[in-house]
């Protein structure tokens, strides 16, 4: 059995990892990878960055089929393997600065084997001991299989097989209305598949429910079926007949099956009780400091057990950073974290939702919003139609929520995570220029929103105004 002593041993190669291990032995700490599974982790092979790349071939298609300011449609020429072979160029274009080769280059050990703890000290990959002052579990997560009744004899696909497929689903039954299944479930619309999307409960739940009708609604006029509060109990059938028996006692039935109703952080396997790390039913319990139980394992992004986005994990990275090169005190937050819905119309939010922060907050709240529709470049382009909106929890003038439903939508939203991050007021945020036109003037219009009553609504306003006027030279 090889021994190795480091400062650091990272476990997992997603995005969290890599950058931690990037980060400290660049800054001259010695660092152990071990990833037993693809580089780059789920986000690059699997998530981010497929389903965002099947979604651009599928916009493509549906603005050849729209047309649009004086261009007619016309029905488009779909190559779902093509559509596929794009996915995967946009993986392997990523891939390099993800791969074993460059992490070596940089001066990490990398070990392609599975990790498991033996001790509080340390791990085992393959044939492999490793000792460490620090480790960090970067296992990330995967899709959660729910127990339903019959399913695991009848085939299925998740986010991690979907992109082996090489033809459209002529009918794809998606179980879950989540992000994923939403993105999914509009992409293979668009590219010609019948689909039906089934939840439990509410689509996109998490979400605005405001905000969460415009993406729904755009989905069903494109001709994506969407039922809600239809627990499934029961899946039967075989490749290219699949049956979901819903509570209810209505049949559905399709080609193909994709599962997306959750995700379950990797930390089964870990054995993790041999070096006394206390798990939960999310992954790794953590302090505000990201640090287990075991005072030397910290744990990071969806191993840690919270927000379960690519984002969080680098953000997550930063934090350890400071902590395990420098040992200086450092918390992780979420107050500042965005999360973005990919369908067309994007969904984007950061902080509270009107319905939390009403909950949280009650007569303190203010709520100001500005349309898409008033919007001169969505106007200009031809985006202004659908409802899209910008709307603003705000308390003590400064915002505690923002969600965002519209064109770019996941761009937008980064200047409010900017905003949350500074603890910036709505006065600031007002006293912004942005170029005309753009998109993100909405922004601003949704600060103008909250001072327009103070300003123009107001008497007392009124009365200094006509006073000023009155002595004036």
């Amino acid at each position: 059995m090889k021994k190795i002593k480091t400062d650091v041993c990272v476990i997992g190669a997603g995005s969290g990892g890599l950058s931690v291990a990037s980060g400290a032995v660049q800054m001259g700490a010695k660092v152990v990878l071990i990833e037993a599974g693809e580089m780059g982790g789920d986000c690059l092979n699997y998530g981010c960055v497929p389903s965002k790349a099947l979604l651009s071939a599928a916009k493509q298609a549906h603005v050849i089929r729209e047309g649009g300011a004086g261009i007619a449609g016309v029905t488009p020429q779909v190559d779902y393997a093509a559509a596929m072979d794009h996915v995967q160029s946009a993986i392997a274009t990523i891939a390099p600065h993800d791969s074993q080769e460059r992490f070596e280059g940089l001066g990490c050990t990398v070990i392609r084997a599975h990790a498991r703890f033996i001790s509080p000290r340390t791990v085992q990959a393959g044939d492999t001991e490793i000792t460490a002052r620090r480790f960090v579990i970067a296992t990330g997560s995967r899709a959660f299989i729910p127990p339903i009744d019959g399913l695991k004899n009848t085939p299925f696909l998740t986010n991690e097989t979907l992109w082996a497929q090489r033809s459209a689903p002529k009918h794809l039954l998606i179980l879950g209305g989540g992000p994923i299944g939403m993105e999914m479930a509009q992409a293979h619309r668009r590219l010609g598949s019948d689909v039906t999307v089934v939840d439990a409960g509410k689509a996109l739940g998490r979400d605005d429910p405001e905000a969460a009708e415009v993406v729904k609604a755009t989905l069903r006029n494109e001709g994506v079926s969407i039922i809600e509060d239809a627990p499934v109990i029961r899946v039967s059938g075989g490749a290219g007949d699949i049956q979901l028996h819903l509570k209810d006692g209505q049949t559905l039935s399709g080609t193909d099956l994709l599962v997306a109703v959750g995700r379950v952080a990797n930390t089964d396997s870990l054995d993790a009780e041999k070096a006394r790390i206390d798990l939960t039913s999310k992954g790794v319990k953590v302090d505000a400091a990201l640090r287990s139980s075991n005072r030397r394992v910290y744990a990071i992004g969806d191993a840690a057990g919270g927000m379960q986005f690519t984002h969080v994990a680098g953000y997550h990275a930063g934090v350890l950073i400071r902590a395990l090169l420098f040992g200086l005190p450092a918390k992780a937050a979420s107050h500042h974290i965005p999360r973005a819905t990919y369908t067309d119309p994007e969904l984007a939010q950061i902080g509270m939702t009107e319905s939390e922060a009403r909950e949280a907050h009650g007569n303190a709240l203010t709520v100001t919003r500005a349309e898409i529709s008033g919007n001169d470049r969505a106007i200009a382009t031809g985006r202004s139609a659908g409802g899209g909106f910008i709307k603003v929890m705000i308390v003590k003038k400064r915002p505690v929520g923002v969600t965002i439903v519209g064109p770019d939508a996941g761009e937008l939203i980064s200047f409010w995570a900017l905003v949350a991050a500074s603890g910036l007021k709505m006065g600031q945020i007002a006293g912004m220029v942005a170029p005309y036109p753009t998109l993100m003037e909405v922004n601003k219009r949704a600060a103008g929103a909250y001072f327009t009553p103070k300003l123009f609504e107001s008497p007392r306003v009124k009365t200094v105004v006509k006073l000023v006027q009155r002595f004036l030279p």
